[in-house]
């Protein structure tokens, strides 16, 4: 393992990141356009880096890895976002104010009352410092610390209580658990189950949901964990669960929220949503903190605030 790490970075950082780009998209006029590269010049690069290697990466009718190529995609997006993370640490060091706090949040159900407490604590400690909050998504949050762009990262999703949250490419970047909540089931307060003390989602698979992904659980993690199709009542694409409460109280479908957001936000009549605990699976929502090593400042100060809250 040491001397393939070692043969690894001795390789060219461009090279890698152009063969990444064309096994991704499966074409290598595609990642030319991507990269902003002409198609020959994306030839040349594979070609350079089968060469070095001595194996070839890419099989081409169709444009697929081999199994050596495979093998180099599970090390390149590490190493990618190591040498980014470097980079990014260097000028940061150099340029960067020490107040400044760029936060980068993987949508709205990653800022909760603990990112707020955390932000109360950088303001007393550091209360010139310059703080903003971008709503991004998971790969730009991960691709932002490694950059420089990005101070610290919020993500969020739903997973069983021993699951990790799935986060490519985070190699490198120092991940922090910096929250936990059960899960509660939106319902019209006339709906059937709402008197219940605890909800099964069998018993609602075949109910219809609100497809709210920057609002209110995905979806898509309620079908992994249990195979039921969950058929979608109404989409949203907006970030706001006041929003969410209201279209479930009208009754144009189910939604889960971490327990935090099930009772906030909307112009919602009392007594008309009713916010039941999930019991079956037992899924919580995870909130975790990305920094780069060794963050300093009021990056490190949020940090800090949100670890200690859990």
């Amino acid at each position: 393992m040491v001397a393939t790490s070692v043969i690894l970075m001795d390789m060219d950082p461009h090279l890698l990141r152009t063969f990444a780009e064309v096994a991704r998209l499966g074409s290598f006029s595609a990642a030319a356009r991507e990269l902003g590269y002409t198609q020959s010049a994306v030839s040349q690069h594979v070609a350079a880096l089968e060469a070095d290697l001595g194996v070839e990466l890419l099989g081409r009718r169709p444009v697929s890895p081999t199994e050596a190529g495979a093998r180099l995609l599970d090390h390149t997006g590490p190493l990618l976002a190591r040498l980014a993370a470097a980079r990014a640490d260097v000028v940061r060091v150099a340029r960067t104010p020490p107040d400044r706090l760029v936060i980068g949040a993987a949508g709205a159900l990653a800022l909760g009352g603990r990112a707020v407490r955390a932000l109360d604590v950088v303001r007393a400690r550091t209360p010139r410092a310059e703080v903003e909050l971008r709503l991004l998504d998971p790969a730009q949050v991960v691709r932002g610390i490694a950059d420089g762009a990005l101070d610290a990262g919020l993500v969020a999703g739903t997973v069983a209580p021993t699951d990790p949250l799935p986060l490519p490419d985070a190699a490198g970047l120092s991940v922090v658990r910096a929250g936990e909540d059960p899960l509660m089931v939106l319902l019209p307060a006339d709906h059937p189950l709402a008197g219940r003390g605890g909800l099964r989602l069998a018993d609602l698979a075949d109910a219809r949901w609100l497809d709210a992904p920057d609002a209110a659980v995905d979806l898509a993690a309620l079908r992994a964990a249990t195979g039921s199709p969950f058929p979608v009542g109404m989409r949203y694409r907006g970030a706001d669960s006041g929003v969410v409460r209201q279209l479930a109280a009208a009754g144009h479908g189910l939604a889960a929220l971490p327990g935090w957001a099930a009772g906030w936000g909307g112009d919602v009549p009392a007594g008309s949503v009713v916010a039941v605990p999930l019991v079956a699976p037992r899924l919580v929502h995870r909130v975790e903190v990305l920094t780069r090593p060794e963050p300093a400042g009021a990056a490190r100060i949020f940090a800090e605030a949100l670890a200690a809250d859990v």
